[in-house]
Formats: structure tokens, sequence, C-alpha cells
């Protein structure tokens, strides 16, 4: 079997250093145990473990040992490779407490439902000897969209002059998108702004990872909402604002307890106290995230009702250089 795969690999793959090559799987129960040189047999096709995904927050490499970074030997082409791993947590959302667990059935069936709807990620599920379902996912190429706002040159009002508009027009096909999910009755379940891709070339964004689903009795769609709020609040301000990074700021001497999130108490959602030439209306649809809220949305068909409007009171960047 060795000197078979070693044959295969290197037909294929003639460049991989042959020494290197361990060992064929088809087992990925022990996905911690599958490494660099590890070939996974998946649907009639091979698959070379390169390295271990990993998610870059806070400045800290989260290494995924259960995704796998891999190059099919038949195609050539790259593929991520996410292994089943169980993992059950519980989220405290104000008052609701929330129970959130990874479900390879749920991201499959999602993977299915989005096949060529290029706002998704895209990709197929097949399972492995042992019966596992294994994602088998293209990648895309491109950057995180709040590494693209960040990377925005200037201050906030040099943003909001010449790029708001722009970004806001992205996320709101972002929450678009996420609508589409809700519409057929599923949960993204892992709404971040970090899992919202600009794809090289198109220029479009993109949601990844699905995997996670959640229970709440009271709306099944809240925690996709308050991803989607978060991430609305990143876009206009350009960063999250805390208490620390605006106390330099005049203008922040008059933030009020109500103006912060009652999830992450010390967020500011209210960034017209900084930033006073916000339009009012943006402003009201972040105070919906607010400890001040007496009215919060239960769905994204009522976020995007107030959030469309706000496009056309934003800077433009073609009037600009008209002018």
């Amino acid at each position: 079997m060795e000197s078979n795969l070693r044959d295969l690999v290197q037909y294929y793959l003639p460049t991989f250093p042959l020494r290197r090559v361990r060992r064929l799987v088809d087992d990925t129960t022990d996905f911690t145990s599958i490494t660099y040189g590890d070939v996974i047999h998946l649907g009639g096709r091979h698959y070379m473990v390169l390295r271990d995904e990993a998610e870059r927050r806070f400045g800290i490499e989260d290494f995924k040992f259960w995704v796998k970074r891999c190059k099919c030997l038949e195609t050539g082409e790259s593929a991520i490779l996410k292994l089943v791993f169980h993992e059950e947590f519980t989220q405290q959302i104000g008052s609701m407490s929330i129970r959130s667990f990874r479900s390879q059935n749920k991201e499959a069936r999602i993977l299915n439902l989005v096949r060529g709807d290029m706002r998704f990620m895209q990709g197929t599920a097949e399972r492995d000897e042992a019966g596992n379902l294994v994602r088998i996912l293209d990648v895309i190429r491109g950057k995180r969209f709040d590494t693209v706002i960040d990377n925005l040159p200037g201050d906030h009002r040099h943003y909001y002059e010449n790029d708001l508009y722009r970004m806001m027009e992205l996320l709101i096909a972002g929450c678009e998108a996420i609508d589409f999910l809700h519409r057929h009755y599923e949960q993204h379940g892992d709404v971040r702004r970090d899992h919202l891709w600009m794809e090289t070339g198109t220029g479009k964004v993109r949601w990844i990872d699905f995997d996670y689903a959640y229970e709440t009795r009271a709306n099944p769609f809240a925690l996709d909402l308050f991803g989607l709020g978060n991430s609305l609040l990143f876009t206009v301000g350009k960063q999250i604002y805390t208490p620390q990074t605006f106390a330099h700021m005049e203008s922040g001497r008059n933030v009020r307890d109500t103006d912060f999130s009652p999830v992450i108490k010390n967020r500011l959602v209210n960034l017209r106290r900084l930033f006073p030439y916000i339009p009012r209306e943006l402003n009201n649809v972040l105070m919906h995230f607010s400890q001040g809220a007496e009215i919060h949305y239960d769905s994204v068909e009522e976020l995007l009702g107030d959030l469309r409007p706000c496009l056309e009171l934003l800077p433009k960047q073609t009037e600009r250089r008209a002018s």
C-alpha cells in the first residue's frame, strides 16, 4: 500500500518530496493525527494534506486542527477539507442563554442549497469509510471584509467621505444573502465580520463557515441578526470603539451607558456621539443593537428595510469625482 501511494503521489504531484508521504487515510475520525503528507481518500479522489487551517483573531492565530488545506491529486486544485468535530457550548446574549453546537449535516445541507450562488462558499460533502461527513470546500481567493476595511487609508472622516458608500453596498449584499438563508429556514450560525470575504477579481462578498447551529425559543435567527449588527457597527465605524479607543476624543465625554452594546458592555454602538456627520437614520439602525433600544429587529428583512434607504444618504464617490 505504501509503495502504491508513493507511486500515486509521484504521478499526480511530482514536485512533492516522496520521503514526506505518510499514509492513506480512509477514516478521518482522529483528525488530530492527520497531518502534512497524509493522503485522504474521499469520493473516489485523493487529497494531499498540506497544513491545518488557522483563523487570525485579536492578533492571534487560532489553528483549526479539524480543517485541512489540501491539494486534490486527480485535479491539481486546492481544497479545504472540514472533518467532523463535535463541539457544544452555551452563549449568553443579554438575558438569553443559547445552546450552540457544530453540525456537519447542517453545513452539508446549506452547501447543497447555495450551490452556484456565489454569495456563499462552494463545496460538496462526502462520507469517509467510517461514515464521517467531510465537507470539501473550494478555496476563496480574497481577503476578509474587515481586513479590507481596516486597510483603507485615512481617518474616519476620510473613510466616510470616500469609502463607506461602497462598503455599505457590500454589507447590504451580505445581509441579503443571510436573508436568503432565513427564507429557506436555515441559519448561518456564525455571522461574524471575519466570516465575510471579499473575492479578488470580482470584488464581491461571500459568506464562509456554516457548521454552527443554535437553538433559541424566541427567535431562531437571533444570533445571525446579532452578528449582522456587529458587522454593521464595524463597517460604519471602520473599527470597534471602546472607552479606551475614544478616551482622547472630546466628543466621547457625552457618551451614556445606553449607548453601548447590551452584550459586549464596553462596545460603543451610538457612533453619532463621536461622529455627528453620520446620518441620523443610519445611526438609528445601529441603535436597535444598543442597551437603550426599546425595539429590536425580528428579521433581516426588517433590518434591510431600514438600512437600504440609508445608502442614499452617504457621499458617493462618483459625485466627488465629477466635481
